[in-house]
């Protein structure tokens, strides 16, 4: 009998995202193949504590810890091992063949957690740690795509120290640079937390002072009459992409409390456009994850510019969420994988990664030899 393979999936985390994320793992959790995989559950709290244990997605939704055991990542290098303090403070050593961070926004999707990984040497799915921080901070993606010549949207980067000192002159910036209505971002959260669309100065304002409270770099962009359209790539070296899908928003735009509360937006996989432009959204989607070094999965956004025709990237999203109403595992099951046999290539895809970074590299004494 082949053994299972053991899959720690990691989930909540520090960011704001800490309950979509539990989410996202209950969904991956109750869809996997259990004759596969075994699961071992770790929740991160709000403040940074790891637990393991029975019913512990029903406990971390009630915010309660208690009869959970306690978890380290043994800091031996590559020994994929977790420490699992029970009540009685005594140690158990469980071997973990590959972790499966579900975690989305700071402190999880941001190359953090990646680099923990990394140091242990321990194989773990998704994006490593450039793409992942690049990736999260929205400043230094569109950074990045526009020195690769990628079109993006016009913006302004501010950061909160400035704004404290001198709102007046960034105020003047702004509105000399792009138009009303503008949308003002943290630089660093997902699932449209903090977002605000400004439509006159006061509005700018609050959204800055409400952008502020989330992150102290803060993404202004100029509002643009679009179509959201949204591309699942999924692979390292040479990635797939699946069916565009598309965000047809019911409100002003597509807000946290949209996604996961009123839902008064909707979504369709395929999107309603011709198979020229899909086959246009997909080439630049690709692009843009290589541009990164991405690895594993993303969803890639991109906006069609309802006047200019113009297709403009919006952002990348390295972990993106996996849901009952995500578009990520949507865009896949449109495009022939199911959820089980999409979290198997995930988990592939992260072997994968890990067994190429260990291969023998050439040692200084044997790279000396080449210059002999």
């Amino acid at each position: 009998m082949v053994d299972k393979i053991r899959v720690a999936i990691v989930f909540g985390g520090r960011s704001g995202e800490h309950e979509v994320s539990i989410v996202s793992a209950k969904n991956i959790i109750e869809s996997i193949d259990k004759k596969k995989y075994d699961i071992i559950p770790i929740g991160i709290t709000k403040d940074g504590r790891w637990f393991s244990g029975d019913n512990i997605i029903k406990l971390f939704q009630a915010g309660d810890y208690s009869g959970l055991s306690a978890v380290s990542l043994n800091s031996k290098s590559g020994s994929n091992e977790l420490l699992h303090l029970s009540e009685n403070e005594s140690y158990k050593k469980l071997h973990i063949d590959i972790f499966f961070p579900a975690l989305h926004g700071p402190y999880g999707e941001d190359g953090t957690i990646q680099g923990l990984f990394e140091m242990a040497n321990v194989p773990y799915t998704g994006c490593g740690v450039l793409t992942s921080s690049v990736g999260m901070d929205k400043l230094m993606t569109k950074a990045v795509w526009d020195q690769a010549g990628l079109p993006i949207i016009p913006y302004i980067g501010i950061n909160k120290q400035a704004w404290d000192m001198d709102r007046d002159e960034i105020i003047q910036k702004i509105e000399n640079e792009l138009e009303y209505p503008i949308f003002v971002k943290p630089a660093n959260m997902g699932s449209s937390v903090g977002i605000t669309k400004a439509k006159t100065q006061d509005d700018l304002k609050k959204a800055i002072d409400l952008a502020c409270q989330f992150d102290h770099r803060i993404l202004i962009e100029k509002g643009l009459e679009v179509r959201e359209l949204e591309c699942a790539v999924l692979g390292n070296e040479n990635p797939r992409i699946a069916h565009v899908g598309e965000v047809l928003v019911g409100g002003e735009f597509y807000d946290y409390n949209d996604k996961y509360i009123d839902g008064k937006s909707s979504t369709q996989v395929p999107a309603d456009i011709p198979q020229s432009l899909e086959k246009e959204v997909q080439e630049m989607a690709l692009k843009a994850y290589k541009v990164l070094d991405a690895s594993g999965l993303a969803r890639v956004d991109i906006f069609y510019d309802k006047n200019t025709k113009q297709l403009l990237l919006n952002e990348i999203n390295t972990m993106p969420g996996f849901t009952a109403i995500s578009m990520y595992p949507k865009m896949w099951q449109k495009s022939g994988i199911s959820y089980p046999k999409l979290i198997d290539e995930i988990i592939k895809l992260g072997f994968e990664k890990h067994n190429q970074k260990n291969e023998k590299k050439i040692s200084f004494d044997e790279a000396g030899d080449w210059f002999k």
